[in-house]
């Protein structure tokens, strides 16, 4: 701040003592003058004051009395008194407690006053600098925290979490994780979608993601993508939890459940019930970050991931099913009921496999 901005409010109840210190800085700085703590305290209302210089022995209110009052409403105003010997004792409890940045013996010599005002001077620079920076990291902080939980909206929480933890080289090695993982299609999307505007298509699916999501994060899974009218979420990555087996068929229930919710809102719109198919599996995955250094997703990859699709594609025969591979029955056999299907042939797989349908109620 230049010299000539920086205002100065001077407060001694002698006259002849503002006449003098005016005289002698008023070239220098903005200079006010006040007889009284009263006054002194109106002209601070009314004018932006960046450096207070007071008497200490006034009559009514003393400089420290004065300095009290106005700190809660003015912590950044840089303050000093001016005072003889015997209140130097007060002067200096006051400067230990932080309500006083100095004191000048009176009568003032006027080499060491301006010497003092000129450190109070880069004080208050130097405060306001530092609160302007607080003012902006503050902002930029925010604004990272906006962007960061916008970021969580498109790419997992547990994913972020675990990106910001490694190195730039490593963000791309794969892990082998054996997990639980789901597939939950509409059966039919296509031809409802014909039935509703773009909007509502939109709007739809908003409800379909938010319900099957909110079910899938009550069971500590995670939603690694949404394609087209498909959830796909995994128990076990990228976070392990226990009874990961568990956990994805009792999501899939309940996804079944809050199937009537979506049901009761679109039904008359739609002429039909929504139906849904969802497939689980259990076994070994890659799991980890695939891309390039403009786009990346977190993937899981494996047969474990192309047979648990395929499941989930026997279900367009038997819609309204929660249909499992043998992997997870066997953990979750004493927990459900389930109905085993005759050996299956599917899309990929050289042998046959084992489902069993989940049995709702």
């Amino acid at each position: 701040m230049d010299k000539k901005e920086f205002t100065v409010l001077y407060v001694d109840d002698e006259e002849h003592n503002l006449v003098s210190f005016r005289a002698v800085f008023r070239r220098e700085y903005e200079i006010f003058t006040a007889a009284s703590g009263e006054e002194g305290i109106e002209l601070i209302h009314r004018n932006a004051i960046d450096l207070i210089i007071t008497d200490q022995r006034m009559p009514r209110m003393t400089g420290i009395q004065f300095l009290e009052r106005i700190l809660p409403e003015y912590p950044d105003t840089v303050r000093m008194i001016l005072t003889g010997f015997s209140d130097v004792e007060a002067v200096i409890g006051a400067i230990n407690t932080g309500r006083v940045f100095r004191y000048i013996t009176k009568p003032w010599n006027e080499t060491e006053l301006r010497l003092a005002i000129e450190n109070a001077r880069q004080l208050s620079d130097l405060m306001k600098n530092n609160k302007a920076l607080l003012a902006q990291f503050k902002q930029k902080v925010e604004e990272q925290e906006k962007t960061l939980r916008l970021f969580m909206k498109y790419i997992p929480e547990a994913v972020v979490e675990k990106a910001l933890h490694v190195s730039d080289d490593s963000i791309f090695d794969g892990e082998l994780k054996t997990i639980a993982i789901l597939f939950c299609d509409i059966r039919g999307f296509t031809p409802m979608c014909e039935q509703l505007s773009p909007k509502e298509v939109v709007s739809f699916l908003n409800d379909y993601y938010t319900i099957m999501s909110e079910a899938v994060k009550r069971h500590n899974g995670t939603v690694i993508q949404y394609v087209g009218d498909e959830v796909f979420a995994a128990f076990g990555a990228p976070v392990a939890i226990a009874d990961m087996e568990k956990n994805a068929v009792f999501c899939a229930m309940e996804m079944m459940r809050r199937l009537e919710w979506l049901n009761d809102k679109y039904r008359d719109r739609l002429g039909r019930d929504t139906l849904v198919g969802i497939g689980i599996n259990y076994g070994e995955v890659v799991a980890g970050n695939l891309g390039s250094e403009h786009k990346i997703d977190y993937a899981l990859t494996g047969d474990t991931v192309n047979t648990g699709k395929r499941i989930e594609t026997i279900t367009k025969d038997y819609p309204n099913s929660i249909l499992m591979s043998e992997s997870v029955y066997q953990k979750v056999k004493e927990v459900v009921v389930a109905k085993e299907f005759e050996p299956l042939t599917v899309k990929g797989k050289q042998n046959m496999i084992r489902v069993y349908q989940v049995l709702l109620n």
